[in-house]
């Protein structure tokens, strides 16, 4: 009985096939999902001076990170989903800076008003990390690599 061939054996020398999904190089353009679409704008504007790329609509604002696009948009303008419930963040951002700009962009979020869920942190994996929530909640962090 030594011919016999299990099937696990047959699935191993199949050949794999390219998954379409490969051709995937980056993130082009990451959207949140805003509740209050005025207070957003004030904070990711005002707080953060992200620089205006276009404004499709008042339900969509897009701002220019490098090489990828960050959107604020209504849900319903995309899909019909609700909001995320307040008190829920639904994702969570990390900005690249120096080390050095950690702790200035602390000071800066401190200046106006922004409440810190963490101070500037070394951590032990080697990034220096800074935490706090954008008016809708979300999760923000500024780190840099050490």
């Amino acid at each position: 009985m030594k011919d016999e061939v299990t099937s696990e054996q047959t699935t191993e020398s199949k050949p794999r096939t390219r998954s379409p999904f490969n051709a995937i190089r980056a993130i082009d353009y990451t959207v949140i999902f805003v509740r209050d679409m005025a207070a957003m704008r004030r904070f990711y504007e005002g707080v953060l001076a992200l620089s205006l790329l276009r404004e499709l609509s008042p339900n969509w604002i897009e701002y220019g990170l490098g090489s990828n696009t960050l959107a604020l948009a209504r849900p319903s303008r995309t899909a019909a989903d609700p909001p995320t419930p307040t008190g829920s963040a639904s994702l969570q951002l990390a900005f690249r800076v120096s080390a050095a700009e950690v702790d200035a962009c602390a000071d800066e979020l401190v200046r106006q008003g922004v409440a810190l869920l963490s101070p500037p942190t070394n951590q032990p994996f080697g990034h220096r990390t800074l935490f706090f929530r954008d008016p809708d909640g979300n999760l923000l962090e500024i780190y840099a690599e050490i």
